[in-house]
């Protein structure tokens, strides 16, 4: 059959299309795009409004609440910078400290842990498994009393380790459950070819499961500095001391209920303090999403 007898079968066999189909088929679609953007807009005029009053003095932020201004000064970032006890940088830092302490621990602690209850065949694997997804019910308000107590006996209270050390423990359940599910995707004849090579628990754990499950720890690693980084009623309870405060907790010190409050000085270092979680998302994005998508979880 020729290709002049093919174009002209599949011509007549083809679907009618109807007259106007495409026409209304791009004007919902126009209208579709059109509602989105207006729903981001929607949604993202509060961090732009944020951005703009950062920008503004403290007489004009409340006065005119557009986002088209002239008025702008970088007034409020120098005096921010400079206004609280110490130097927004301390702050900086300590978030910074505890962000990634909490990051090495979730990924040492959840991967062993994962990889334990993926390859491991032990007495009542299923029962603990199972103990731990039902702690993802559990509040944080309901542990925070005997924790606290805990912490206050061990003498680790206005240090970082309570915000640290339980995170070497594997007590983030979501993160144990996203690797358990990488691991358990993953070819078993790998694993056997390297026990038949004589490779041990350890060597397989090391060599084999950490690389192949980089996008789960990648996940991991981006979920856990953006909670750690944006947490704040964990750093109030056990941070009493202002040097040790992290930026969630130094913003409040712009606050004062007693005299006049800096709103513009707060804005503008919430604008520095939002700028590494913006970063951290933005380039980490397609990691995070590779993460998730992987573990068939929707």
């Amino acid at each position: 059959m020729t290709t002049e007898t093919e174009t002209l079968v599949r011509a007549e066999t083809a679907p009618a299309r109807r007259p106007g189909g495409t026409r209304r088929g791009g004007f919902r679609s126009v209208v579709k795009h059109a509602m989105l953007i207006a729903l981001s807009l929607v949604m993202i005029y509060p961090l732009l409004w944020l951005l703009v009053s950062s920008f503004k003095p403290n007489s004009e932020i409340f006065r005119d609440l557009s986002i088209f201004t002239t008025d702008l000064t970088l007034e409020n970032y120098a005096n921010g910078w400079n206004d609280l006890q110490f130097p927004f940088g301390v702050f900086l830092l300590n978030s910074s400290v505890i962000a990634f302490g909490a990051i090495a621990g979730n990924l040492f602690s959840c991967s062993l842990a994962a990889y334990a209850f993926a390859r491991l065949r032990f007495r009542g694997r299923n029962l603990m498994f199972a103990i731990m997804l039902g702690s993802i019910m559990l509040p944080f308000q309901v542990l925070l009393v005997p924790q606290f107590l805990i912490f206050k006996e061990l003498g680790w209270l206005n240090t970082f380790l309570p915000l640290i050390a339980p995170k070497f423990l594997a007590t983030e359940a979501f993160f144990v459950f996203l690797m358990v599910q990488f691991i358990r995707g993953l070819p078993r004849e790998i694993f056997e070819a390297a026990r038949i090579d004589g490779a041990g628990h350890l060597r397989s754990y090391l060599q084999i499961t950490l690389p192949l499950i980089m996008p789960a720890l990648a996940a991991t690693a981006i979920f856990t500095f953006i909670w750690t980084w944006a947490d704040f009623f964990g750093p109030l309870v056990y941070l009493r001391l202002p040097e040790s405060w992290p930026v969630s907790v130094a913003l409040k010190g712009f606050l004062d209920a007693q005299s006049t409050s800096d709103y513009g000085s707060m804005f503008a270092m919430s604008i520095v303090s939002l700028a590494p979680m913006f970063l951290i998302f933005v380039f980490g994005q397609r990691y995070l999403t590779k993460g998730i998508a992987t573990t068939g979880i929707k």
